[in-house]
């Protein structure tokens, strides 16, 4: 009993010393990434297309709503009821307007953005898997990083095809 816990005391600190350990800061990666500037632009024009609908609804509310303030002296209480249904109908219909649009593109980046992170998540793990690696952190997480973990994020920029 006391050999097997002597052999197991002296093969323990082999073990550990024989891991090794990479760290790789996965925004800045992420960000260099040549599709993710190709998604930027993508979503701009998607929020550029909501926004400027949206801006016309708005415009088109104002119109009706200072045309109502001009004549609403002159109106009879059916029509003032009638017309203010109206443009809170037009309201209640930019609001919801607004929320869609929000939910659309969130759907539409996460759409996108999902095969960049997997394509990442693949290169990490296969410069881990040919490097022997046995842990590879994200480095933006990380409260200290030690002198023997290895910045990998060169190797896997290379695996990414990044320069």
């Amino acid at each position: 009993m006391k050999k097997i816990i002597l052999a197991i005391l002296l093969i323990a600190p082999l073990t550990l010393s024989a891991q090794k350990f990479g760290h790789v800061n996965t925004q800045e990666l992420f960000s260099q990434m040549p599709e993710v500037a190709q998604i930027r632009l993508k979503m701009d024009t998607i929020q550029g297309q909501y926004e400027a609908q949206l801006a016309s609804m708005n415009e088109e509310l104002q119109k009706k709503a200072q045309d109502y303030q001009a004549q609403a002296a002159t109106m009879a209480d059916a029509v003032k009821q009638i017309r203010e249904q109206e443009l809170q109908e037009m309201q209640q219909r930019i609001q919801l307007f607004y929320q869609t649009a929000e939910q659309d593109i969130q759907k539409k980046q996460q759409e996108l953005l999902t095969p960049v992170h997997e394509r990442m998540a693949k290169a990490i793990k296969a410069v881990g898997e040919r490097e022997g690696y046995t842990y590879i952190f994200d480095s933006a997480a990380m409260v200290h990083i030690g002198p023997d973990a290895k910045d990998v994020m060169p190797e896997i920029k290379k695996e990414l095809g990044i320069k």
